[in-house]
């Protein structure tokens, strides 16, 4: 990862960005598979690369603004993970990424041949 990333998560590792892309993309093709999406295979690897590019983002920008702030949440439920704030910090970003993806690009897919 870049010195920024490591300076705000030093746990993250590239092996780890990729598996967890390579995850997102597969859970969410069988996600679109079921929920029906046009062109599920298409569609759903592009939404779940998408998410797990933009929730690494979005993960690594709450650590940087935790950091700077001097609050770093952690717990101890599940060791090696933070805590509460750590479970949700890719939602902040996601989220919209999300709504907008499938409110206007999934319906695109349709029209395609």
């Amino acid at each position: 990862m870049s010195k920024a990333a490591g300076a705000a998560s030093p746990n993250k590792t590239i092996e780890g960005a990729i598996g967890g892309f390579a995850c997102c993309t597969v859970i969410s093709m069988i996600g679109a598979y079921i929920m029906n999406w046009p062109r599920w295979v298409l569609s759903g690897s592009l939404y779940g690369f998408i998410m797990g590019v933009v929730g690494l983002i979005g993960d690594l920008t709450a650590s940087m603004l935790k950091r700077d702030a001097g609050f770093k949440d952690s717990g101890n439920i599940l060791p090696g993970h933070g805590g509460l704030l750590d479970r949700c910090d890719s939602y902040l970003l996601t989220a919209p990424i999300a709504f907008l993806y499938i409110k206007y690009v999934v319906p695109l897919f349709q029209r395609l041949i």
